[in-house]
């Protein structure tokens, strides 16, 4: 194999990686807790933020932010599972683009 042949595929893989990158990215991943539902992006940033209020009164603030945490912990090991599941075979490749 030439040179010029291996960065082409290097090129290639790289631009494999980051359109499934994007893809990941772009999908909404929703996490649930009692009442609280969150929704994450690929980039596990919450975009989305909702609360059952009919099972919610004034005492239970305390452990209202306690689902929150766990709602926001359910959508972040789907963005984790998507990633394994879409960039697993690339892991020792992926340092760079991250």
């Amino acid at each position: 194999m030439n040179m010029q042949s291996i960065m082409m595929q290097a090129q290639k893989m790289q631009r494999d990686l980051q359109k499934k990158k994007d893809e990941i990215n772009a999908q909404l991943f929703p996490g649930k807790y009692e009442f609280v539902e969150v929704t994450l992006n690929g980039k596990k940033e919450m975009v989305r933020c909702k609360i059952n209020k009919e099972s919610l009164d004034a005492s239970d603030m305390e452990m209202l932010e306690d689902f929150i945490v766990l709602a926001v912990k359910d959508a972040i090991s789907k963005v984790d599972a998507e990633f394994q599941s879409k960039m697993g075979q690339y892991a020792g490749m992926l340092d760079g683009l991250m």
